[in-house]
């Protein structure tokens, strides 16, 4: 079976967790492992601080949660995501407004936000899907206007640039995951960063439970979010090597780019011209004119024993949120026609260009039949 990923996880990252465990760093509350892990990552995304949590979703949830948001109030998201964008939105009370996507980024589609903005529109959440970043500075634009908040989802976006800036960089929020299969992982573990030093001890604050004094004593009512000293550990790790790990995985990319280039019916990943793609799975759609569907598709991959995944079942179809009361039903026919054709093939940056070959070869024998 030649797996959607494998994490890229060596003795380097198992000598710094057995020296962070070994050190006490068992919990979120001892060492030097997280505090230099945030500024580290901090510096390297372009902002002042960096928060650490147990993942990307409660990241999210946290970033909410620090930027005052409620019941009433509404995040605009795009409407092809993870569901996790959407959590942390119905976790705090608000309800997530999903807009729909670009046809080729695949991001939200920034001609289509304003149409849905109300006095109850409190922020908007773009997400770099798949590694290709949203055009920060129109988005930015729109956020401005309207006084809103800007938490960005950078999840699968490690390293995306857009004009030349990092994603992260640009709200007042911005969340990353260090989940197993993402460009460097903690395992289990994700980031909040900013550059406003009262969001920062806000997020430090809600991330402890909202300890103060008297220690027992709680004004707010927090979360237990912190990650463990040993995943910051690994973090750093991992860190020091995401230059390398990008570049591989630009080269899985173009090396399905080239394979694929003659195969009808496959619309492949784009990188626009002022954008940095890193590519975080190789994604792709299936049009009426490659011969089979996707589904067929897929399981003929599955029995060469090649795994993939469908892209994200959008927002607006999603049952647990069409419950959720003040919830709006927007249309969004490019985001569920992707639901529908959209997959994404193995993207680990162990893969060499024979086995890229021989995919591509098996998804072409598949349409021929």
């Amino acid at each position: 079976m030649i797996p959607v990923f494998e994490p890229s996880v060596g003795e380097d990252e198992v000598e710094a967790v057995a020296t962070a465990v070994r050190a006490g760093e068992i919990s979120g509350s001892f060492g030097e492992s997280i505090p230099r892990f945030e500024q580290e990552f901090a510096d390297y995304v372009g902002c002042a601080h960096g928060v650490a949590v147990t993942s990307g979703t409660t990241a999210l949830q946290l970033a909410v949660a620090a930027a005052g948001i409620g019941a009433g109030d509404e995040i605009v998201v795009s409407a092809s995501t993870n569901i996790a964008s959407a959590l942390a939105a119905y976790h705090s009370g608000a309800v997530p407004v999903p807009i729909d996507v670009e046809p080729d980024t695949w991001n939200i589609d920034l001609n289509l936000i304003e149409a849905q903005i109300t006095p109850k529109t409190r922020a908007i959440m773009p997400v770099h899907l798949f590694g290709h970043p949203v055009d920060m500075e129109g988005l930015m634009e729109i956020a401005v206007e309207h006084g809103l908040v800007v938490i960005e989802d950078c999840a699968e976006s490690h390293g995306a640039t857009a004009r030349g800036r990092m994603t992260g960089s640009f709200g007042e929020l911005s969340c990353f995951s260090f989940y197993a299969n993402k460009i460097i992982t903690t395992g289990e573990g994700g980031m909040v960063m900013t550059s406003d030093a009262g969001l920062a001890e806000r997020l430090r604050l809600l991330r402890n439970l909202a300890f103060q004094k008297p220690r027992f004593f709680h004004e707010e009512a927090g979360f237990n979010f912190r990650m463990t000293g040993m995943q910051a550990a690994m973090g750093r790790v991992q860190l020091d090597k995401i230059d390398r790990m990008i570049d591989e995985k630009r080269r899985v990319a173009h090396t399905y780019n080239r394979h694929l280039a003659e195969v009808p019916g496959i619309q492949t990943p784009v990188e626009r011209d002022w954008a940095r793609n890193v590519y975080w799975m190789y994604s792709i759609v299936i049009g009426e004119d490659f011969g089979v569907g996707r589904d067929e598709l897929m399981a003929k991959l599955q029995e060469r024993g090649i795994e993939t995944r469908t892209f994200f079942c959008p927002l607006n179809m999603q049952p647990c949120l069409q419950r959720q009361r003040g919830f709006r039903q927007v249309h969004s026919p490019v985001a569920e026609k992707l639901w529908r054709t959209g997959l994404y093939l193995p993207s680990s940056i162990s893969l060499t260009e024979e086995t890229i070959a021989t995919i591509v070869e098996e998804i072409e024998a598949a349409g021929r039949h």
